[in-house]
C-alpha cells in the first residue's frame, strides 16, 4: 500500500520536505495558493526596486519537475478533517492523507487594528513588495510634479525586515535618485524607523543592536525607539511615547511589526500560543494527531535553552527535511536545530552578523550576508540574475527596477 503525504505550503519548509520525498515510494501532493516558491529574505529588495520578482522566485512545478512521485496543486486548503485524514480545498477538492505536513506560513498582524492594513501594507508576498515599490516611486514622482519638499517614509517595526527596508529606502533617497529630479531634492526625504522596544534588531541584543542603530543613523534614518503606533490614516501616522503624541505626515507607512499564523492553524482546534502557532512535540507532530506535522512560522517549537525557535528560513528548511526523513524511515527522531548564525543587512557594505558568538558589523558581515543569500537562492538562474543586479547597483549607483507597474483603469472600467 502506497503511503500518501500531503504538504500544505510551498515555502522553505514545504519545498525542503518535498525534495526529501523526491522519487521515493511515497505518493506526495504539494498544495499552495501561489504557483511559485518565494525567497522571502530578499523580498525587501523587490520592494526597494533593487530586484525584480522573477529574481527571487521560481515556479514550484519547475523546482519539483524531476520528482515523478510529487503532484503540485494550485489551490488553497480551507479546512482539515483530522478524524478522517482529509484536507478540503477552496475548489471543493478533497484529498486523503496518511501523513499531513502543514507549513502555511504567516501573515502581518495588526494587533486588532484591521483598518491599518489599508494604509500600512506588510511585506509577505510579491504583491506586497510591488505595492510598496509602486507607492515609493509614485511618491517621488508626485513631489517632482507638485514641487514639494516634504516626503516621509515610516517603517513600523525594527526587526530584520524593518531595518533592511529602512537602509534600502535611505540608499534610494540619498544616493540613487539624487540626479534624477529637477524640482525635488530626494535628499530631503525623511525615513523613520519606529520600534516599540528599546533596541533595533532586538534579537541581536547588546553591542550588535547598538552598532546596527549607528549604521542606520549614518545612512540618515531617524530611529524612534520606545515609540508605539496609536493610529494610522491615509495621510499620517500618530506615534506615542508615554503621554507624548507625535504626528508624522506620510502616505508611505510600511508594517513590519509582527506576524500571525495562517487561519488554517487556528481552525485545527489544537493548543496554540499567543501568536497562533501550534504547540508541537519534539518531532514536530501534534500531540493528539501524530500523523500531522506543523513546520516553520506555524510551529511553536522549544529548542535549546528552552527558547522558541524563531521564524527563519534555515529553521523551516531544516524542519522540512527532518520531518520528511522521519516519515520515510518510519522514525520519531526529535528535531534538533543546527544554528548557523544570523545576519541582517543595513545598506551597501553595511550589515551585522552573529556567528556562534562571533559578532561583527560592517563590510565583512555584508560580504558574508551577500554570499549566503546568493548561494541559498533556489536555482542557478536566480543566483546569476541577483549577482548581476547587485553588481550593476554597486558599480553604477543605480537600482535595477525603477519602474511603476500599476495597471491603469480603462475608461469603461472607471465608468463601471
Amino acid at each position: 500500500m502506497v503511503n500518501k503525504v500531503v504538504i500544505v505550503g510551498g515555502g522553505f519548509a514545504g519545498i525542503a520536505a518535498a525534495k526529501q520525498f523526491s522519487n521515493t515510494n511515497f505518493e506526495v501532493v504539494l498544495i499552495d495558493k501561489k504557483n511559485h516558491h518565494l525567497f522571502q529574505p530578499l523580498l525587501y529588495q523587490v520592494a526597494s526596486a533593487a530586484l525584480s520578482p522573477a529574481d527571487i522566485s521560481a515556479p514550484i512545478r519547475e523546482i519539483l519537475s524531476d520528482a515523478k512521485n510529487i503532484r503540485v496543486i494550485l489551490d488553497e486548503v480551507t479546512s482539515i478533517d483530522k478524524e478522517n485524514n482529509k484536507v478540503i480545498c477552496r475548489s471543493n477538492k478533497v484529498l486523503g492523507y496518511d501523513h499531513l505536513i502543514l507549513a502555511p506560513g504567516a501573515r502581518p498582524s495588526y494587533f486588532g487594528k484591521t483598518k491599518w492594513k489599508n494604509f500600512a501594507p506588510g511585506l509577505k508576498t510579491l504583491e506586497d513588495a510591488l505595492t510598496i515599490r509602486n507607492r515609493i516611486l509614485k511618491s517621488f514622482e508626485q513631489c517632482e510634479l507638485e514641487r514639494r519638499d516634504e516626503l516621509n517614509f515610516v517603517i513600523v517595526g525594527a526587526g530584520p525586515t524593518g531595518v533592511e527596508l529602512a537602509g534600502a529606502f535611505a540608499e534610494i533617497a540619498y544616493d540613487v535618485l539624487l540626479k534624477d529630479f529637477r524640482h525635488f531634492d530626494p535628499s530631503k526625504t525623511k525615513i523613520y524607523l519606529v520600534e516599540g522596544g528599546d533596541h533595533v534588531l532586538p534579537a541581536y541584543k547588546g553591542e550588535l543592536s547598538r552598532q546596527a542603530k549607528e549604521l542606520l543613523e549614518q545612512l540618515g534614518v531617524i530611529v524612534l525607539a520606545n515609540h508605539f503606533v496609536s493610529d494610522i490614516e491615509s495621510d499620517h501616522v500618530i506615534l506615542s511615547k508615554g503621554d507624548e503624541k507625535i504626528r508624522i505626515n506620510s502616505n508611505n507607512v510600511i508594517w513590519a511589526a509582527g506576524n500571525r499564523v495562517s487561519p488554517l492553524i487556528e481552525g485545527l482546534n489544537v493548543e496554540i500560543d499567543r501568536m497562533g502557532r501550534a504547540i508541537v512535540n519534539k518531532d514536530l507532530s501534534l500531540k493528539e494527531y501524530p500523523n500531522i506535522y506543523i513546520l516553520g512560522d506555524a510551529a511553536h517549537f522549544v529548542g535549546k535553552h528552552e527558547q522558541v525557535l524563531p521564524s527563519l528560513a534555515p529553521v523551516a528548511s531544516q524542519q522540512g527535511r527532518h520531518v520528511a526523513k522521519n516519515i520515510i524511515d518510519f522514525k520519531r527522531e526529535p528535531f534538533r536545530y543546527l544554528d548557523k548564525g544570523s545576519m541582517a543587512t543595513i545598506g551597501k557594505f553595511k550589515a551585522v552578523m552573529d556567528f556562534h558568538g562571533l559578532k561583527m558589523a560592517g563590510l565583512f558581515a555584508w560580504l558574508s550576508w551577500s554570499i549566503v543569500h546568493v548561494l541559498f537562492l533556489i536555482n542557478f538562474r536566480n543566483r546569476f540574475m541577483v549577482f548581476v543586479q547587485w553588481a550593476f547597483a554597486l558599480l553604477l549607483h543605480r537600482k535595477g527596477v525603477m519602474i511603476i507597474t500599476e495597471r491603469e483603469s480603462t475608461k469603461s472600467e472607471k465608468d463601471d
